[in-house]
């Protein structure tokens, strides 16, 4: 049980809700209390799938976040779970302060490597996002296939960065070198969220299929017509 006790406290880190409840403290109560003898043995055999399903099949845990709240954060993405998400309407507008560079003025203007992956090769065209009062921006994007394929990059340590709306079994976990990511396999609403936390609504648009994750604290959407297996071999070709 100390495996699931643990995985439960991790989950804690990731998830938001208005009130959060104690989940662990009333798994752990349930597993501590006494059970009769006529049903222990189902006890220990539904204890035992819990813990496969948390531990080894990533699924499960996507089940538990959405159970638990229906409202994931995961690597500065804030995911809402929703059964007919709201479609954006009209063109989206830029990010804040968006504007085109080169790769390294990109680099001298963010606080994180701005890595490439070695599958796509040099981007086609870099943006950078939302300056601070010193020049710093907050958001690096790499584009390639004339845009229509893209690498955001940001500091996963800081608040929220992009707003999703998911619905239904197109949201699961995957591993990208050996680490959490969430997969969401469909077009889905996408909005900006500033560094005062305000949603801009005006960003909203509708992103195709995105691979979220994070390495070394600085955290990654790649956005694109891709398959699940796809999206994962980019990026974990980051160097």
């Amino acid at each position: 049980m100390d495996d699931l006790e643990r995985e439960l406290r991790d989950l804690s880190a990731w998830l938001q809700t208005p009130e959060p409840p104690d989940v662990t403290a009333r798994v752990r109560a349930q597993l501590t209390a006494p059970v009769p003898r006529r049903r222990r043995w189902r006890f220990y055999v539904a204890a035992a799938l819990v813990a496969l399903l948390v531990a080894v099949l990533p699924p499960g845990r996507a089940a538990l976040a959405d159970a638990v709240a229906g409202l994931l954060r995961f690597a500065g993405v804030i995911i809402t779970m929703s059964p007919e998400p709201a479609l954006p309407t009209g063109t989206p507008s830029a990010l804040p302060s968006q504007r085109p560079t080169v790769l390294d003025e990109a680099q001298r203007r963010v606080r994180f490597p701005i890595r490439l992956p070695a599958k796509l090769g040099p981007p086609e065209q870099v943006l950078v996002a939302d300056a601070d009062g010193t020049g710093t921006y907050r958001v690096a994007t790499l584009l390639y296939r004339g845009g229509a394929l893209r690498i955001d990059a940001f500091d996963g340590r800081l608040d929220p960065v992009f707003q999703k709306q998911a619905s239904g079994p197109g949201v699961d976990w995957v591993q990208v070198n050996g680490d959490f990511a969430v997969w969401i396999g469909g077009p889905h609403p996408v909005a900006y969220v500033d560094r005062a936390g305000t949603l801009r609504v005006e960003t909203a648009r509708l992103a195709a299929s995105t691979l979220i994750w994070q390495e070394a604290g600085v955290s990654y959407r790649l956005e694109g017509d891709l398959t699940k297996l796809e999206a994962i071999e980019i990026a974990s070709s980051l160097n």
